[in-house]
């Protein structure tokens, strides 16, 4: 699931290359991005070699077009409203740091997947959508759905949850952070995420 997580958020990281997309209906957005990014990072044999440079590249491509105030709050869940203003600053960056150290190894291992994108039918003036896509491996493995819920905003379209295989990402760390909350408040939350970056920066 990391390797193919991972290898979607790094085919949206081009939206930063090519600004005039962030006004295209996501699916449309997604779907050129997929096909740019595949051929890009295909040909790219040192994408993977330089930890620093994958590093930079998802700070500075894919960072811009992920909603990480609005994921961490729903990872948060009811706790999300009790956090003070400055937990809440430091919950987005440390959860935000926590996905890109958890997920840049994966794009490392990127090889020969294809990805569809479903086109979405009468989108409106709707500012939520879900672009759905399948992911396509090599070696007789079975296709990976993999939606992008994302939601509209003067900026464009953003993303705020990933589902790979039915599993929700944001869901998936709800549980976790609960279970730190409760053992130690959000504070406790704040020191084990922390913790954890400090973990997989030498990795």
């Amino acid at each position: 699931m990391k390797k193919l997580l991972g290898v979607m958020i790094f085919l949206l990281s081009y939206l930063f290359v090519f600004p005039a997309w962030s006004m295209m209906e996501p699916d449309r957005l997604v779907d050129k991005t997929v096909q740019e990014v595949l051929d890009i990072i295909g040909k790219d044999d040192k994408i993977g070699e330089d930890k620093e440079r994958m590093l930079d590249l998802i700070e500075n491509k894919i960072l811009p077009h992920f909603n990480f105030t609005r994921m961490t709050s729903l990872a948060m869940g009811k706790h999300w409203s009790s956090a003070a203003p400055e937990q809440k600053n430091v919950l987005v960056e440390e959860f935000k740091t926590l996905l890109v150290r958890t997920y840049s190894n994966a794009l490392t291992t990127y090889r020969d997947e294809t990805v569809k994108v479903n086109p979405i039918r009468d989108l409106g003036n709707k500012a939520d959508a879900t672009v759905r896509t399948i992911v396509h491996q090599g070696g007789g493995k079975q296709p990976v759905p993999i939606d992008y819920s994302m939601e509209k905003g003067s900026d464009g379209w953003k993303v705020y949850d990933v589902t790979v295989a039915g599993v929700s990402l944001v869901t998936n760390y709800r549980g976790s952070f609960n279970s730190q909350i409760r053992k130690g408040g959000i504070d406790g939350l704040i020191k084990v995420l922390s913790d954890k970056n400090r973990s997989l920066e030498g990795k």
